[in-house]
């Protein structure tokens, strides 16, 4: 059963940044798409962005141009840059591969607030 532990979740003013680590008790290497997902109070889980073994990149138009998404398969990490958040930004995050997924892991919480 693979294990996803995300961190580096936390509490962000409007226009800070934060950077979730996501990493995974196996070989992330030959998952084809890895994918950022977040959930809102009282909202369903939504996605966020994916990329590809290959580095292709897609985001929801949300958080297209502030947020950026990369892998390190050598480390079987998946990592989020968030950069100008916002307060619509507050959710607690998740990784998981797509379409298909494992379990969800416990997720980060990211709270943007002044």
């Amino acid at each position: 059963q693979v294990q996803l532990v995300e961190s580096g979740g936390g509490l962000a003013q409007p226009g800070g940044s934060l950077r979730l680590s996501c990493a995974a008790s196996r070989s992330i290497a030959s998952i084809l798409v890895m994918g950022w997902y977040r959930q809102a109070p009282g909202n369903q889980r939504e996605f966020v962005a994916t990329i590809t073994s290959g580095g292709t990149t897609d985001y929801t138009n949300a958080v297209k141009g502030r947020f950026t998404i990369s892998r390190d398969n050598s480390k079987n990490t998946l990592y989020l840059q968030m950069n100008n958040l916002q307060p619509e930004d507050t959710a607690v995050y998740y990784c998981n591969k797509w379409p298909s997924l494992w379990n969800w892991g416990q997720g980060a919480q990211v709270t943007v607030s002044s």
